[in-house]
């Protein structure tokens, strides 16, 4: 599929480890997509996350549960480059990548959870990650917005109220989105797997159906919370 974007459209960025990919997942790139006007949001799963020890599940297999969770899904794209790039697996490199495919003027949004964005100022070049892109930071109940000094100094000036403004211009802006809460997240889904207990309703069915014994041993060996 063709990832060249058409005139005056956005292009959503929604990167993790998806171990495994989950309602909550899909349900919050629709809605940012349907919100913020976007002509597509890119499912980026990250190979070799930065902050966190890699997922028990190799990347190549939670590509393969990312790309049957959203088969036929509008709008929604899994994209691979961080799966097949070596190294970390930096936003700053993936937006970068984006940037030199999409041109200068085609508006990018990172969309980032709350729990995220709180970390940014600890992310490699992450004053940088403005001149590729925007940021929508997507709020949650559950993980209040706390930046660091050093990041709310830097977002000073730079927030916009509405959708249209981030596609007006194709980075350096930021904003906030409150979406309403799914409760589901990964951990849960690993944490009721290794009491052998049922996912479905949590997880799309392509992905149960798709389980192996490996996977599920991979799956309940992971227990950092990180990005679910």
């Amino acid at each position: 599929m063709s990832t060249e974007p058409t005139a005056a459209t956005g292009i959503g960025v929604f990167g993790g480890t998806f171990a495994p990919i989950h309602h909550g997942h899909i349900r919050l790139a629709v809605e940012l997509r349907e919100r913020l006007r976007l002509d597509r949001v890119l499912i980026v799963p990250s190979a070799h996350p930065p902050h966190r020890a890699a997922p028990e599940v190799p990347p190549e297999r939670r590509l393969e549960w990312a790309r049957l969770a959203l088969a036929g899904e509008p709008g929604l794209v899994v994209d691979d480059r961080e799966i097949r790039r070596t190294g970390p697996s930096y936003t700053y490199d993936t937006l970068a990548g984006l940037r030199a495919e999409f041109g200068p003027a085609a508006p990018i949004a990172l969309l980032l959870g709350d729990d995220a964005a709180n970390q940014l100022h600890t992310w490699h070049r992450w004053r940088e990650l403005f001149d590729l892109a925007h940021l929508v930071f997507v709020e949650r109940p559950y993980e209040p917005s706390a930046p660091a000094p050093e990041l709310a100094s830097f977002l000073r000036g730079r927030r916009v109220g509405a959708a249209q403004a981030l596609l007006e211009r194709p980075a350096g802006n930021w904003m906030a989105a409150s979406i309403p809460p799914l409760a589901i997240s990964s951990t849960r889904i690993r944490q009721l797997l290794k009491a052998g207990r049922s996912i479905r309703g949590l997880v799309p069915d392509a992905v149960i159906q798709s389980l192996a014994t490996e996977d599920v041993r991979a799956l309940t060996k992971d227990e950092d919370p990180a990005e679910d």
